[in-house]
Formats: structure tokens, C-alpha cells, sequence
């Protein structure tokens, strides 16, 4: 393919340094050949140039916790939705998601890996993934789905998702190897209690630390890590001690578990956005959550704010993820206005969304506009650095890249979008 060039009036690579004015990014071979400002490069012969006006470049935008496979938390609807139709929701809620300039996502949980490989054959447009397939919890905890009627939500799909409810180092072991047989990048751990499940709160610790262990363990012994959904403090020192990776959400956080996060060296995703989107979920989405599990989330959603500032003030590694599914796909870069109200500046929010994660994924090919490195560009309008809410309106998103390739182009038309999805997810969001 020809070189590709974009111009824009700013430039902001990703690393934290001071944005380049009068940039532009040259890309060939899928690849970063040349970045910074237009008088120091120079543009190949022939090549594609895309430009606007008043255009900022960025990394592609990086969301460590998503659920591409899950759509709301109505439980009417979801137990009124076949499994087929369930995976079926991911196609737009992939193309949303990278309409919106995420380019690379973590999946936390309820995706199985022929979503990925789908996608990897290019039959929709949708970002890069990690999976967790499963999301392992002990009876009666997070990621129990069985109602207090007897029925299962069926979140989990039964689509090539195996099954979580684990009790047991020796069950732990065995259910941590299935999962991992069924494709998964990470190990998802329920180590407290939650917003979203009935029987339980978010400040109870669930899992022993024996039972956190073994799952880090067998997950080592294939190089992968293990991720832990943990309000609690109990259940953020016992993942933390066990040796999870990543501390997820968060809500919960006191001056001992930051410590421990520190001296670990463990990454915190606090998806912000997520308690108020329950709320937002069952009040104006034509409800389907039981009242105790909105009045959960209006509790917990002042506690995490001052949590997560609380680990921000205190040098705590946070990388963005936002629980996409409980709120809408494609709205994933609100999150970033909700990290600067906790501290971050607003340069510290995108660093957070691009280099920070790709850290985290052990990805040095990605996160920043730095030559060598995988083309993932995202262009908006405006300066994201003057107003880092305008990210949050899908709408300043003119030119999503990935791979190298133009994936949306929205000052224009759609490009690389099979059949009638080449509109929706601007749409949609």
C-alpha cells in the first residue's frame, strides 16, 4: 500500500512530552515511520495525505476493561435474550468501540474467542482484544449468576464461555486450566463482592488467598496474568497478596492496599464511569435492576471517586478501562474527564489511555506515536488538552486508524465497515 501522511495542528504522542504544533505522522507498512512536526519530515512521494481543520493527533485509545459480548443491565432483557443473539450484539458493540478511537481493548469477562477471531478475519471492524473469556467467582459471589428464584441470568452465554462458579484450591486449579484451554489471554477473579450481583456487597472479600494463588499460579505457567475485580479493601489485599496483576475498580481503596498496590507494583483500572451508568442504566433505560443494587451503586460511587484520587495522589499506576456494557459501547473516553476530576492533569489522563496500558499488556509496539511503533492514530477535533470532555462526544472523533489502516473517516464516509454497519456506530453513540 502507499504511504499514509496525516496533518494536524497538534500532535500528542502518547509519551507525556509537550505536544508537537504543525505535526504530522507518516505511516507505511502498518507501521510509524516518522512523527513530530511537518517541517522536520519529510512525506513520501505518492503517498495518501488526509488532513482537516484544526485536527490533534493521539496513540490509539486503549480501554483495559470492556465487555464486548454484553449489552446493559436490564435483567429482563438479558433473560429474554437467546445466547445467539447475545453474541450476535458484539459485531455493532466492536464497531462502536473503535468508532469511538479505543483501538485495543481488555475484555473482562462473558466474550468467547471466536468474537476475536472473526474480527481478526476481518468479517467486522473492531479493535484489538485481550480476552478473559470467564469471569471465576465462588458460589454465591460476584460472578455467581444464579437469582435468588433459581433461574441464571445467563450472562456468561453459554457460547464457548466456560462456566465460573469455582469453590476450592484443587476446583480453582482445574477450572483456571479449562478457561485457559477455551482461549483466554487473562484469568478473571472475583475477589470481592459487588454492585451487580445479588447476594452480596461490595465491601466482602470473596476467595481465599490459597484460592487466588493457585489461579495465579496456573496462569503463570502459560505466561498469562491474572486480573481482579476487587472493591474491598480485605479483597484487594488478598488479590494483591496472591499476586494478581491488575486491581479492577477499586472502590474501596485505603491507605494500606495503596501501599500494597505500590510495593507490588500491581496497576489500578477504576472504571469511573461504571456506578453512575448503573444508575443512569435503571432510571432511564426502562429499569430491570432490583432497587438494592441501584442504592449499592449510589453508595459506591462518591467512595470510589475519593478511592481512586486517593491512589492518583498517591503515584498508584492506573491505566483507563471504563465496563463498557454496563454502560453504553462506544461512549468509552468519558472515562478520561473522570480521571482528571480525581487528579490526573489532563495529559496525565491520556498517558493513562495509551502508553500506560500498552505497559500494562506488555505491548511496546503500541501506545505511542513514536516511529517503529504498530500505526494505531486516532484524529479529534479540537485540543483535547483545553477540554478533555470533548473526547467523551463521539462526534470530535474524525479519523480512527488502525493497523495502519483507515478504519472510519468521518470527514467523510466509512471506510473498511461491511454491509449496513458503516453508519451505525456513529449512531449509535
Amino acid at each position: 500500500m502507499p504511504a499514509l501522511a496525516i496533518v494536524a495542528e497538534r500532535l500528542i504522542d502518547g509519551t507525556g512530552r509537550d505536544p508537537i504544533e504543525r505535526a504530522a505522522v507518516v505511516i507505511e507498512d502498518g507501521r510509524i515511520s516518522a512523527a513530530g512536526a511537518r517541517a522536520s519530515l519529510t512525506i513520501p512521494a505518492g503517498a495518501r495525505v488526509l488532513e482537516d481543520n484544526d485536527l490533534t493527533l493521539l496513540p490509539g485509545f486503549m480501554d483495559m476493561h470492556v465487555h464486548l459480548a454484553s449489552s446493559g443491565t436490564n435483567l429482563v432483557r438479558i433473560l429474554m435474550t437467546p445466547p445467539s443473539l447475545a453474541l450476535l450484539n458484539s459485531v455493532p458493540n466492536c464497531a462502536r468501540t473503535l468508532a469511538a478511537g479505543v483501538t485495543t481493548v481488555r475484555d473482562a469477562g462473558h466474550t468467547p474467542i471466536g468474537v476475536r477471531l472473526a474480527a481478526e478475519a476481518g468479517h467486522f471492524p473492531a479493535p484489538r482484544m485481550e480476552l478473559a473469556i470467564s469471569l471465576l467467582s465462588q458460589t454465591g459471589g460476584h460472578g455467581d449468576d444464579l437469582m435468588p428464584c433459581g433461574a441464571r441470568v445467563g450472562i456468561t452465554m453459554n457460547v464457548d464461555v466456560p462456566h465460573g462458579v469455582v469453590d476450592g484450591v484443587d476446583a480453582m486449579r482445574r477450572k483456571v486450566r479449562e478457561v485457559l484451554h477455551a482461549g483466554a489471554d487473562w484469568i478473571k477473579l472475583c475477589t470481592s463482592g459487588g454492585v451487580l450481583s445479588p447476594g452480596d456487597l461490595p465491601d466482602h472479600a470473596q476467595f481465599s488467598v490459597e484460592e487466588i494463588r493457585v489461579a495465579v499460579e496456573e496462569a503463570a505457567v502459560v505466561g498469562k496474568r491474572v486480573m481482579a475485580h476487587a472493591m474491598s479493601p480485605s479483597g484487594i489485599r488478598n488479590a494483591l497478596m496472591a499476586g494478581v496483576a491488575t486491581i479492577e475498580h477499586g472502590c474501596l481503596l485505603d491507605e494500606e492496599s495503596i501501599a500494597l498496590m505500590k510495593e507490588r507494583g500491581a496497576y489500578l483500572v477504576p472504571t469511573l464511569v461504571a456506578p453512575g451508568d448503573v444508575i443512569d442504566g435503571a432510571k432511564g433505560g426502562g429499569g430491570g435492576l432490583p432497587a438494592e443494587m441501584v442504592e449499592k451503586a449510589e453508595r459506591i460511587g462518591g467512595l470510589h471517586r475519593v478511592a481512586v484520587s486517593a491512589a492518583i495522589a498517591a503515584g498508584v499506576k492506573v491505566a483507563m478501562g471504563t465496563d463498557s456494557a454496563i454502560g453504553p459501547h462506544g461512549t468509552n473516553l468519558r472515562e478520561l474527564g473522570q480521571m482528571v476530576r480525581c487528579g490526573m492533569s489532563p495529559m496525565e489522563a491520556i498517558v493513562a489511555s495509551t502508553r500506560v496500558p500498552a505497559e500494562l499488556l506488555r505491548r511496546a509496539d503500541l501506545g505511542s506515536l513514536q516511529p517503529g511503533k504498530i500505526a494505531d492514530v486516532v484524529a479529534v477535533s479540537g485540543d483535547p488538552l483545553a477540554d478533555i470532555d470533548s473526547l467523551a462526544d463521539p462526534r470530535h472523533i474524525r479519523l480512527v486508524i488502525k493497523d495502519g489502516a483507515v478504519a472510519y473517516d468521518f470527514r467523510g464516509e466509512a471506510v473498511a465497515v461491511q454491509s449496513s454497519s458503516a453508519s451505525s456506530p456513529r449512531a449509535a453513540s
